[in-house]
């Protein structure tokens, strides 16, 4: 794939920045700006049961939105092709900080402290350290999947055990 189109406007595709169960999200370029576009797929996942993933992309990310939490503006959506446009948040995943034992004790922090809020308002996110960037000292989550909130699914009692360095 060389070009996407989002909204009648061409982007070139700069690499892939992953896959995940909802879709895969691309590097573009406009010719002077990066962004991010998150193209729906509708592959089998044996542990997640979807509906609409696009509207519930719109819908989780105005939860989050309200809620506080850092993430990429949403820039815009194209129901008819199911492609997100977003913010790109340029900087190092918490997985590679983690990998490389550079994971400062202040941003474990923050993620408690974002739990906590998410907690106040109901919310679970993917606490998954991919999907998590680092920038001007402030994590951002550039996922917009979230779900009610539920104990087993909390950052203590889920997603901090992704966030431990692999000697621990």
């Amino acid at each position: 794939m060389e070009n996407i189109n989002v909204n009648g406007k061409d982007f070139t595709v700069i690499k892939l920045l992953g896959k995940g169960k909802g879709g895969y999200s691309y590097l573009v370029s406009d010719g002077s700006r990066r962004f991010v576009v998150k193209q729906i797929h509708h592959e089998p996942c044996d542990y997640y049961a979807f509906g609409d993933k696009f509207a519930a992309e719109l819908s989780d990310y105005a939860k989050l939105k309200s809620a506080g939490v850092p993430m990429p503006e949403l820039i815009g959506g194209d129901a008819a092709c199911e492609r997100i446009l977003k913010e790109y948040i340029d900087g190092e995943t918490a997985a590679e900080l983690i990998s490389r034992g550079k994971l400062a004790p202040e941003l474990l922090d923050q993620m408690r402290a974002l739990s906590e809020k998410l907690r106040a308002v109901g919310l679970n996110i993917d606490y998954y350290p991919t999907n998590f960037v680092l920038q001007s000292c402030t994590l951002f989550y550039i996922d917009y999947e979230c779900n009610p909130y539920s104990d087993e699914w909390s950052f203590e009692n889920w997603g901090i055990q992704y966030w431990r360095c692999r000697s621990d």
